[in-house]
């Protein structure tokens, strides 16, 4: 029935800075950029490969969501890498926080943690 994730969609605090991060730092195309002033909002479509997306919405006033310690829904967001160790080392250079690489006890594949500006988690995780 289902035969992808077509997209994530995510909502920023500071367009401008999760802008650049996801665009800049992470390098993800920019598929279309709306403003939509009925909203005062943007919509920031972004490319993923294998056609998967990740919407970027601002809005004014939205309130926080809880990370830590882990709420209820949406966990995380994982990209898959070909190296987890040089994805990593990429973030850092960049000056974004990476935890430690640990391995999936039961896929035996390397993955690790970072946050986005807005302290969403996302994965980095070794797909080959």
């Amino acid at each position: 029935m289902f035969k992808s994730i077509h997209h994530a969609a995510i909502i920023c605090s500071d367009y401008p800075v999760s802008k650049h991060f996801y665009t800049e730092v992470l390098q993800l195309e920019i598929i279309a950029e709306n403003y939509r002033a009925d909203r005062d909002s943007f919509k920031l479509d972004l490319k993923l490969p294998k056609g998967g997306q990740i919407e970027l919405f601002s809005f004014t006033n939205s309130p926080p969501r809880p990370s830590y310690p882990e709420a209820l829904g949406l966990r995380h967001l994982a990209f898959c890498v070909d190296s987890v160790e040089e994805v990593r080392q990429y973030l850092l250079d960049n000056g974004i926080e990476v935890e430690p690489v640990r391995v999936d006890e039961f896929t035996d594949k390397k993955f690790t943690f970072f946050n986005d500006p807005d302290g969403l988690p996302l994965e980095l995780y070794q797909c080959s």
